[in-house]
C-alpha cells in the first residue's frame, strides 16, 4: 500500500522559515507548529495502540497485533485524526510533510524513537534540541544540560530563534542566574548549584532568615538592638491621616482608614471609637448612638395631630394619612374644608 502523494518533499521547511508579516507576528513560530503536529501524531499513536483488540484468543491477537502496529493502517487512522478541517496551517503542514512522516514510521522509527527529534530538529531543523538555541541550536548560556544554572530561562530554548541569553527567576539575577537579588540571600551555592531564598520581610539585603540576620532594613522597619523592627507611623506626630480618618499600622507601612459615620474624630473602627459625636448621636455605653428625638420628655413634632418619626441622626414630623396640613395642626378633610369657607355668603337668585 502506497500512501498518495500531497505535495512536493521539503517544501515547508522553505515555507516555515520565511520572516512573518508583521500582521501574522502573533502567529506561532514554526517550531511550535511542528511541536504541535508532532504532539498530536504521539496521540495517536496511544489512542491507537491496541484498537479492536481485548478478548479471545490472546496467541492470535498478539500476531495480528504486531503486524497491525507498525502497519500502513495504523499510520493512516493516526493521519487522518490529526488535523481538524479548518486548521488550514496543520492541514498544510500535514499535506507539505506526509513522505516524511511515512519513512519514519515504515523505516525510521527504531533507529530514531524520537519524532520530534528527528522531525522538526533533524529533517525540518526549525527547532532545536532542548538547551540550545538560534539558526545553529548553540547551547545556551550555562550550557545545554541546565540554561541559565536552572534559574532562569534562555531565551529561544529548544527554538531556531532567540540569543541564548538567560531570563532569570525571581530571586535571581547575573548572566547565568547564580547572584541573589536584594531581598534573597545564597542558602547553598557550589560549583552547579546556586539557591537563593527570600530574606525575612523586614530585610533589604540579608544573610539568613530573620530580622536579625539583616544586611540592612527594608523601608517602614528600622534597626533596633540588632533586628529590624516595623516603624509604627501610625505613633507619629502629627498623625499621618485626616481628622476624619484613624490610622492602621501594618508590617512596613499603615493605612487610613474612615472613622464611623457618626464621630467627630476617631481613634479606631466603629461608634466606640468617636473622638465626639455628630449632632443627632449622644454617646451611650461608651458609643455614639442615635438620639430618638421622638422620644424625649419635651415635645419634638408641636402641631396638632402631627406624627413623629425618628430617624439616624435626626427626625421628620408628618401628618397622618388623611389629614391635610395647615401652618398650625394637621387637620381632617372636612375642617379643613370648613376653615376654608368665606363667613358670609351671597344669597342666591332665588333668595331674591
Amino acid at each position: 500500500m502506497r500512501l498518495p502523494r500531497r505535495a512536493a518533499l521539503g517544501l515547508l521547511p522553505l515555507l516555515l522559515l520565511l520572516p512573518p508579516a508583521p500582521e501574522a507576528a502573533k502567529k506561532p513560530t514554526p517550531c511550535h507548529r511542528c511541536r504541535g503536529l508532532v504532539d498530536k501524531f504521539n496521540q495517536g499513536m496511544v489512542d491507537t495502540a491496541k484498537k479492536n483488540f481485548g478478548g479471545g484468543n490472546t496467541a492470535w491477537e498478539e500476531k495480528t497485533l504486531s503486524k497491525y502496529e507498525s502497519s500502513e493502517i495504523r499510520l493512516l487512522e493516526i493521519l487522518e485524526g490529526l488535523c481538524e478541517s479548518s486548521d488550514f496551517e496543520c492541514n498544510q503542514m500535514l499535506e507539505a510533510q506526509e513522505e516524511h512522516l511515512e519513512a519514519w514510521w515504515l523505516q525510521l522509527k527504531s533507529e530514531y524513537p524520537d519524532l520530534f527529534e528527528w522531525f522538526c530538529v533533524k529533517t525540518l531543523k526549525v527547532c532545536c534540541s532542548p538547551g540550545t538555541y538560534g539558526p545553529d541550536c548553540l547551547a545556551c548560556q550555562g550550557g545545554s544540560q541546565r540554561p541559565c544554572s536552572g534559574n532562569g530561562h534562555c531565551s529561544g530554548d529548544g527554538s531556531r530563534q532567540g540569543d541564548g541569553s538567560c531570563r532569570c527567576h525571581m530571586g535571581y539575577q547575573g548572566p547565568l542566574c547564580t547572584d541573589c537579588m536584594d531581598g534573597y540571600f545564597s542558602s547553598l551555592r557550589n560549583e552547579t548549584h546556586s539557591i537563593c531564598t527570600a530574606c525575612d520581610e523586614s530585610c533589604k539585603t540579608c544573610s539568613g532568615l530573620t530580622n536579625r540576620d539583616c544586611g540592612e532594613c527594608e523601608v517602614g522597619w528600622v534597626l533596633d538592638e540588632g533586628a529590624c523592627v516595623d516603624v509604627d507611623e501610625c505613633a507619629a506626630e502629627p498623625p499621618p491621616c485626616s481628622a476624619a480618618q484613624f490610622c492602621k499600622n501594618a508590617n512596613g507601612s499603615y493605612t487610613c482608614e474612615e472613622c464611623d459615620s457618626s464621630c467627630v474624630g476617631c481613634t479606631g473602627e466603629g461608634p466606640g471609637n468617636c473622638k465626639e459625636c455628630i449632632s443627632g448621636y449622644a454617646r451611650e455605653h461608651g458609643q455614639c448612638a442615635d438620639v430618638d428625638e421622638c422620644s424625649l420628655a419635651e415635645k419634638t413634632c408641636v402641631r396638632k395631630n402631627e406624627n413623629c418619626y425618628n430617624t439616624p441622626g435626626s427626625y421628620v414630623c408628618v401628618c397622618p394619612d388623611g389629614f391635610e396640613e395647615t401652618e398650625d395642626a394637621c387637620v381632617p378633610p372636612a375642617e379643613a374644608a370648613t376653615e376654608g369657607e368665606s363667613p358670609t355668603q351671597l344669597p342666591s337668585r332665588e333668595d331674591l
